[in-house]
């Protein structure tokens, strides 16, 4: 199995702090490490020249930064921001070149995921599914909440099941509900999250893109045809930017025949960090449920999230649920519950 890191996301639901220029996953989020480097950890069943991560171009010197003995020639830079259909594409061509047959997971770099060993054991058993039935795998959670932040995946019948682990044909993708919506969907108990952990051989992705998008398809054919030559760079820089710019979901997922793909139902601890409440929700917290960094001082606060990212002390008393986050890029102050609407700045 070869592993393809996402890393080239922006981040900006976690400003001030995440930023373009350093966005949360080459951030200390959750841990005294980036969250790529705790992804990478989580991967310790796989040799280092098995795992690839694909970034941009305003990134490479950060990733070489935090990870200066990374194999460079798995370093994989989308020339342009082209979402997820053109990166993970890119991403099989170039494995499908080096490994003809090889089977890829595509994991994320700013997820969090608690549970390290069951999240080998079911990459393992996608993998496993993915050489046997030659299937478009997706390793998804019970939805145990309404949470409007997460898009959905709606089962069908349940195909096997492997040990304790449940394996289903697909139903249906449903994007991020409202809020309503999301209490049916978990009340019903046919609804998973939708995690975008992805197990597949590299040939059989590329196959569903001749099929489903085949100028997407015949770019990558052009690019494969390149790899190893001395005119590799030139041809991927010239070519990517010139494909649709749209997810694999779109892409690919939801237009493939759903017999053609197994949902695997995960316990992994799973969050996408998307917002500082988020943060607050998976981190280990003070006996007042707070959770500091840098050099504050909390009086009688509660339930707060403060870091100082800068030489500036922040002194707070008497707060709570609030979120207090102090970079040299800005200043954020808002009610925990109210953080994803730092997308509107």
């Amino acid at each position: 199995m070869k592993a393809v890191i996402l890393a080239g996301g922006g981040g900006t639901r976690l400003w001030p702090l995440s930023v373009p220029e350093r966005p949360k996953q080459f951030q200390k989020i959750i841990s005294d490490k980036t969250m790529i480097e705790e992804t990478i950890a989580r991967l310790d069943f796989l040799e280092e020249e098995d795992i690839f991560i694909a970034i941009t171009k305003d990134q490479e010197s950060l990733l070489k930064n935090i990870l200066p003995k990374f194999p460079e020639e798995n370093i994989i830079i989308e020339p342009a921001l082209r979402d997820t259909s053109s990166c993970i594409g890119l991403a099989a061509a170039i494995i499908e070149k080096k490994s003809p047959g090889e089977v890829m997971a595509v994991i994320y770099a700013d997820h969090l995921v608690k549970n390290k060993e069951e999240f080998q054991e079911k990459l393992l058993l996608a993998e496993k599914i993915a050489i046997e039935e030659d299937t478009l795998n997706i390793i998804e959670l019970t939805a145990t909440e309404p949470n409007t932040n997460y898009g959905y995946v709606k089962v069908g019948k349940m195909v096997k099941t492997v040990g304790d682990t449940a394996i289903y044909e697909l139903d249906s993708f449903k994007e991020k509900p409202d809020f309503e919506t999301a209490k049916k969907f978990v009340s019903s108990g046919d609804y998973l999250w939708n995690t975008g952990i992805y197990v597949w051989k590299a040939k059989t992705l590329l196959n569903h893109y001749k099929n489903l998008q085949a100028e997407s398809y015949k770019t990558f054919s052009e690019i494969m045809d390149s790899l190893g030559t001395e005119n590799e760079t030139a041809v991927i820089d010239t070519l990517y930017p010139l494909l649709e710019k749209i997810s694999i979901d779109f892409a690919i997922m939801e237009k493939v025949d759903p017999k053609q793909i197994r949902v695997i139902k995960a316990e992994l601890g799973w969050s996408d960090i998307g917002n500082w409440e988020a943060i607050w929700e998976e981190s280990s917290k003070s006996k007042d449920g707070n959770i500091s960094r840098g050099d504050t001082k909390l009086i009688d606060c509660n339930d707060c999230i403060v870091y100082s990212d800068n030489d500036k002390k922040i002194a707070a008393i008497g707060l709570d649920d609030l979120i207090i986050i102090d970079t040299k890029h800005g200043l954020l102050v808002c009610k925990k519950n109210q953080s994803k609407r730092v997308k509107e700045i």
